[in-house]
């Protein structure tokens, strides 16, 4: 398998991945190759958005323009 070297990483995110892994109970190189394999595995987040059905026009979520009203307190 070939390797990976990531240079000049910022000292927060290395503590973020460590953290991230200790969570998940594996090593930071671990986290890390799992972190890529996410990333870039076809069908990810974008693509699953872009798979949904229409659930309407625009004109369904379109917010009130009446507001604010008068309350009778």
């Amino acid at each position: 398998m070939a390797q990976l070297i990531v240079r000049n990483v910022d000292d927060d995110l290395v503590r973020r991945l460590k953290q991230r892994a200790a969570l998940h109970g594996r090593s930071a190189e671990e986290e890390h190759r799992q972190l890529l394999r996410d990333a870039l595995r076809r069908g990810g987040f974008a693509d699953r958005l872009l798979a949904m059905p229409p659930a309407g026009d625009d004109e369904d979520f379109a917010r009130a323009r009446d507001l604010p009203r008068e309350l009778d307190l």
